[in-house]
């Protein structure tokens, strides 16, 4: 099956794709997914703030990436990697037939997929505030609606994390492919910020990068905690 010579490690000049905002925000999410995962299925010994804290951070942390893909570097925003139906199609039979195009920041399925992601995320770390277990657990905002709706939120919590599953199997399935068929080394772009042999375009200065993703996760954490602290004291 041909290979995409353009993405074959070492093949050309590695050019600087993913900036520092983007590669930490992936990362911590992988660390904070699973330690909500372990503390939810498996590990019921724990204290299940340990849960709920780790949900809080999902929460900040996909703010953060919303407002990072309006106002972060270049293939970092959505109107980079968010392309239209028809180009979607066309890279997906490029794919199936073993020759996907090159792209320099996420491939059009590749943005499909954080959308997705985000999305499902947003639920599942939404719905836990009102989710209660009617016995130790309750979500911080479940005080606020009736019984009837964090029922719902309870429902949609378990629902949406099945969904998440799910997306997460693909998602690395995706990888895999890209990396052992088509010799596409993602996940080091992913912790280097680097790809080979492309035009990755200009991310400006990039401790200004970096220092304007940190203030956006300030941001985005400090509304979290507003949220979940803030709303209830006052709505009592």
């Amino acid at each position: 099956m041909p290979r995409d010579r353009t993405g074959e490690e070492g093949a050309a000049e590695q050019r600087r794709v993913w900036d520092l905002p983007t590669r930490v925000f992936h990362w911590a999410l992988v660390l904070l997914v699973l330690a909500s995962y372990l503390t939810g299925e498996f590990w019921r010994g724990v204290d299940m703030r340990w849960h709920m804290w780790s949900g809080y951070a999902i929460l900040a942390l996909v703010l953060f990436r919303l407002a990072w893909g309006l106002a972060g570097t270049r293939h970092a925003r959505f109107g980079d990697f968010l392309k239209p139906p028809g180009e979607i199609l066309s890279y997906l039979r490029a794919l199936l037939a073993g020759q996907a195009p090159a792209s320099a920041g996420h491939n059009p399925l590749g943005g499909l997929s954080v959308l997705a992601l985000l999305g499902v995320l947003l639920l599942q770390a939404g719905s836990g505030l009102f989710a209660s277990d009617d016995i130790f657990v309750e979500g911080p905002l479940a005080g606020l609606v009736r019984s009837a709706t964090v029922d719902w939120m309870t429902s949609l919590h378990h629902r949406a994390f099945d969904l998440l599953i799910g997306l997460i199997a693909l998602h690395l399935a995706a990888v895999a492919y890209y990396e052992a068929v088509l010799g596409k080394r993602l996940l080091c772009a992913m912790l280097t910020g680097r790809k080979p042999g492309l035009d990755a375009g200009q991310h400006g200065s990039v401790p200004l990068a970096a220092l304007r993703g940190l203030l956006l996760l300030a941001i985005a954490a400090a509304a979290v905690v507003a949220l979940v602290f803030g709303l209830p004291a006052w709505a009592a």
